[in-house]
């Protein structure tokens, strides 16, 4: 059995006590890499020790059979326990049994027609959606399902109690084209556009700055594609440096010959699509390199954190070629994750650092650290030594530009408009500009907001 955590057993007791106040479904939070999993084995155990069943559902399959081993470790009741991938157990409802209990992994992505379909037909069971980001991309949030939520310890708190490594995060300038990025209707970038917003000079410098910050350690690249991935695993095989790409088209067994290897200090660079970003174990992962962008804090926390595993005087690398940083902030900012759960009606993101966190960073043009502007003294960079100037803020001045007017407001039509269907756009100004988003002719926005009875 797993002798479990203080934090993790403030959890538990936090359960238990909304549970008495006569909450029924309830986001659990905790950030990653804090053994969410021993905590959902310690609380079918005590379900299946008083003959209830356990219903507990996983959205990948790769996880699934390690996760169940942590179960049966826990001693839970395998005759009242039921475990499977949610587009299975989805599909053969009668034959289950009624659970007293529903337990949800990565509970963010419980809103999905799969799970709700689940919830609706076992309407009186308690529900726990354990997560370590309980928000999600687009306006609908957890708080059409859920009526409580328990926060665990922040990263910041785990990492000085010495449960999570402490870490370093550089940001070196990448080769991303930004106006490239296109959202997909899942929200987050298309493969397509993060493939024409990589300029190429990536793989020139992934290489030297992994040497640079990171050499000798073991470290998980996550890429954009498969191809993608596989360039970056060759020239880190060029330079010497053993990697090996894996994606969800690898064999199981390759998969699970190679995991093996990295485990065993094999294989220094595990390059990867997506694969390694919840619940599979890598221990020893002591560097993190992001070369692709995303819009998901869910992925950029998965992501960041991966080589946050303590180890006694560890201090982890994060090298993000994306500049992930300037949108989410560093990894241990503090978050609001009561308000995250409040559906809105914007689709931006109320977490991002740029209009919320309130904690300024800088980077240092030297070596590329991000670090906060309170730790810069006498314009020193606390990493490198080096002079860092910090930006002061600019003033803004009230003057009347009206062609820097008109400019403003067509920046910000577009931006309104580019996540918008046709059938939405309501004015002339709003065809025109989605028109020269995607790249349609001049006429289109005349004839369409003709068609719409926009103007006759």
């Amino acid at each position: 059995m797993y002798q479990l955590r203080p934090y993790q057993e403030d959890l538990i007791n936090k359960i238990i006590k909304s549970m008495k106040n006569k909450k029924r479904v309830i986001i659990v939070q905790s950030p990653p890499r804090t053994g969410k999993t021993v905590v959902m084995a310690e609380i079918a155990r005590r379900t299946t020790l008083n003959k209830n069943n356990t219903l507990f559902i996983i959205h990948r399959k790769e996880i699934l059979e390690q996760a169940v081993a942590t179960f049966k470790k826990q001693n839970v009741d395998m005759n009242y326990f039921t475990g499977g991938m949610v587009q299975t157990l989805s599909r053969h409802l009668d034959k289950l049994k009624t659970p007293k209990l529903i337990m949800i992994d990565e509970g963010h992505h419980a809103l999905a027609k799969s799970y709700l379909k689940i919830l609706e037909k076992y309407s009186h069971a308690y529900v726990l959606l354990f997560t370590a980001t309980p928000w999600r991309l687009g306006k609908q949030q957890l708080d059409h399902i859920a009526d409580d939520v328990i926060v665990g310890k922040s990263i910041k708190e785990l990492i000085s109690e010495k449960y999570l490594a402490n870490f370093k995060y550089f940001s070196p300038p990448n080769g991303f084209n930004f106006d490239e990025l296109k959202k997909s209707s899942t929200g987050d970038y298309t493969a397509q556009s993060m493939a024409n917003a990589d300029t190429g000079t990536l793989y020139g410098d992934i290489v030297k700055q992994y040497l640079r910050l990171a050499k000798g350690k073991q470290a998980v690249a996550y890429s954009y594609s498969i191809e993608s991935a596989k360039r970056i695993a060759d020239v880190f095989n060029k330079k010497g440096i053993t990697a090996y790409e894996v994606d969800s088209n690898t064999p199981t067994e390759k998969r699970d010959t190679i995991i093996r290897k990295f485990k065993a200090k094999e294989l220094m660079i595990l390059v990867n699509v997506n694969l390694f970003t919840e619940g599979i174990d890598l221990p020893d992962v002591d560097c993190v390199i992001m070369a692709r962008p995303t819009t998901s804090l869910a992925l950029f926390l998965q992501f960041s954190m991966r080589c946050l595993n303590p180890r006694e005087g560890k201090i982890a690398i994060i090298i993000d070629h994306a500049n992930n940083v300037k949108k989410f902030g560093l990894p241990d900012d503090e978050r609001d994750w009561k308000k995250a759960i409040i559906s809105h009606s914007s689709k931006k993101s109320k977490l991002n650092t740029e209009t919320n966190s309130g904690v300024a960073i800088a980077t240092c043009n030297h070596c590329f650290a991000v670090v906060l502007v309170s730790q810069v003294v006498n314009n020193t960079c606390p990493i490198c030594g080096q002079v860092m100037h910090i930006p002061k803020k600019k003033k803004v001045i009230d003057v009347d530009l009206v062609e820097a007017k008109k400019q403003a407001i067509r920046k910000a039509i577009m931006v309104k408009v580019a996540n918008k269907k046709v059938d939405e756009l309501k004015t002339m100004y709003e065809f025109a500009s989605y028109a020269k988003i995607h790249g349609y002719k001049p006429g289109w926005a005349f004839y369409m907001a003709k068609k719409k009875g926009i103007i006759k």
